[in-house]
Parts: C-alpha cells; structure tokens; sequence
C-alpha cells in the first residue's frame, strides 16, 4: 500500500521528539515504538497548529476507526503515554494504532503492524480535533 502525505503540527512534533529523546536518554534504543513513530515524524510535513487541516488527526484528537478486517468500530483519543488509558479510550501515541493515525485523515485507510500481525484501518470520522477547536496548545 502507497505511503500518503501525513501532516502533523509544528507544536506537535516537538513535543513528540522530546518524548523519544528522553526515551532514547534512559536506554530505550532497541524499541519499535520509539523507531515507527520516529520514521513517521521524519516523513511528515509540519504545518502551523492554525493551518492543519481539521481533518487530520492530530494529538489529543478523539476520532472514530472501522476495523476493515473485522468490521469493528472504535472511537479513540490519541494521547501521550503518560495519558493513556484503554478503558476510557484513550490510546498512547506509542501504541500501534497511535502511531499509525497520526497525520492522517478522514477517510485514509492504513495497513500497520499490531502485535496479531498486519491490520487495515479506515479512519471513519473525526469527532474532535484541538486546533479546529481552537486549542493550539494542548
């Protein structure tokens, strides 16, 4: 499956860069986790929290996913680690599906790596986005 153009906030991605450089400093070299969302950030294009579409998913962005495989629906906020919290649905940047959102809009459908093996994801509706809300900073 092509690779689409992914957007992710200036503000964003250096809050997402100090994360993996503090992982990085503690010894968390060898993570999979740490290199997916690294490659992800590399190939992104940052745009200015006021010029991101409001149909990118954004951090702290609450949307709603269709498994293509399984035809389950879910609805997650993506968040960082320290705020994640499966039962209420919000999912760390660092776990699979986190990551690989990020950036993306709605109606994209990705192929990513989950520990079961390769899953499809269609990205159905995103319920809440922070910059389209207004808030540039959270």
């Amino acid at each position: 499956m092509k690779q689409r153009q992914i957007f992710i906030t200036a503000f964003d991605k250096k809050r997402l860069d100090e994360l993996i450089a503090v992982a990085r400093e503690f010894g968390e070299h060898a993570r999979n986790d740490l290199h997916d969302l690294s490659e992800e950030l590399a190939r992104a294009k940052v745009v200015e929290p006021k010029k991101v579409p409001p149909s990118v998913v954004t951090m702290n962005s609450k949307v709603i996913l269709q498994n293509l495989d399984t035809s389950e629906e879910l609805t997650y906020c993506l968040v960082f680690p320290d705020e994640a919290d499966i039962d209420s649905g919000a999912i760390s940047i660092l776990a699979p599906v986190g990551t690989a959102i990020l950036g993306y809009g709605e109606g994209d459908v990705i192929e990513w790596a989950v520990p079961s093996g390769k899953t499809r994801i269609r990205i159905e509706k995103i319920l809440y986005q922070p910059e389209a809300s207004g808030d540039f900073h959270r």
